[in-house]
């Protein structure tokens, strides 16, 4: 049961801090907690409320461009526990993969034209404040796309480790973060992460980028839910 409050995007470039949610099958209450217009007021807004979670636009003032993954990293940062769902308008998978650098615990990314109701966006609420992800397919499918080009066998190949190991990286955690909670050796980790990458036709990628798509591609399975 959550005991603080939500935050709940709206669709003119704001972040909306609002009421409680109380899961499994809690409801999105109104009036909101508070509204901010541009970045800093909702990380005033976050410092003072300290929400179960910040919905938020990808994009508001000062810049107009990313100010909602900036939020996201900002709470990484500060407020890890705090989840967040950022709604866009962009399919190319990289804001995605930019919003899902720090692990995709807690964290959605939604197409704005692809809501179509309260319930569906409350629904999205309640998983990331359980620490649960949710990822507009059509955003894995454009990453999907953009390798059609590449033979490689995909997720159903991977083996139970290396699906154990994508697990862990989901959350983002190093190398030796994986190595320690699954009680293997660091090198053993980097051979299926490696494995991983080239199985899911990533090893072209940089490391970064790689881990991302990676995860992205777990999360299209439903298994970061």
């Amino acid at each position: 049961m959550l005991g603080r409050g939500v935050a709940e995007a709206a669709p003119t470039g704001r972040g909306v801090l609002a009421s409680t949610v109380r899961p499994p099958g809690g409801t999105v209450r109104s009036p909101p907690d508070g509204t901010a217009s541009d970045l800093p007021q909702l990380l005033a807004l976050v410092r003072e409320q300290l929400p179960d979670v910040v919905i938020t636009d990808i994009r508001m003032p000062p810049t107009g461009t990313n100010e909602g993954i900036q939020a996201a990293a900002w709470l990484h940062e500060n407020h890890p526990e705090v989840g967040v769902v950022v709604l866009s308008q962009y399919t190319a998978p990289a804001y995605a993969m930019a919003l899902l650098e720090h692990g995709s615990a807690g964290r959605a990314y939604l197409l704005k034209e692809r809501v179509a109701s309260v319930d569906e966006l409350a629904r999205a609420i309640r998983a990331v404040a359980q620490g649960g992800s949710v990822i507009d397919p059509m955003v894995v499918d454009e990453l999907v796309r953009s390798r059609s080009g590449q033979q490689q066998p995909g997720m159903s190949s991977l083996t139970p480790r290396e699906s154990e190991i994508l697990a862990e990286m989901a959350q983002g955690k190093s190398n030796a973060a994986i190595a320690a909670s699954l009680s293997v050796s660091e090198r053993a980790v980097e051979k299926h992460t490696n494995s991983i990458f080239a199985k899911l036709g990533l090893s072209e990628e940089k490391d970064l980028n790689r881990r991302v798509k990676a995860v992205l591609l777990y999360l299209a399975e439903g298994k970061g839910g």
